[in-house]
């Protein structure tokens, strides 16, 4: 298996930059991608926006105590990170890695050759 390649997109010049939500989420738009940021226990995590089983906006929902991202339409749940959904319907969510370096945050979109 080959370790997977990202561009690093940089988001922020610090944390404290980002234009945090009440619910300790942000969205961004990154090429064609809408990306949800969340904070969560003094780290950042990055997942796509949109919930796999209907759709749900997550920058509505919430993050729940023990670090789950909650879906505002049916409140299934998934781990920040790594996507698995903790509610036991089956689903993952796509999530992406956060690098906080003294140059600032970033994401990593993988790299997709053709």
């Amino acid at each position: 298996m080959t370790e997977k390649k990202y561009n690093w997109i940089k988001i922020a010049t610090s944390p404290g930059q980002i234009k945090w939500q009440e619910n300790n989420l942000s969205v961004l738009q990154i090429n064609d991608r809408k990306i949800c940021i969340a904070k969560f226990q003094n780290n950042i995590f990055a997942f796509a926006d949109k919930c796999p089983h209907s759709g749900g906006i997550f920058d509505k929902g919430f993050i729940d105590m023990t670090g789950n991202v909650v879906c505002p339409v049916h409140h299934y749940k998934f781990n920040i990170k790594n996507g698995l959904n903790s509610s036991g319907e089956g689903y993952k969510l796509k999530t992406y890695p956060v690098n906080i370096n003294p140059e600032g945050v970033f994401i990593g979109i993988e790299e997709i050759f053709g």
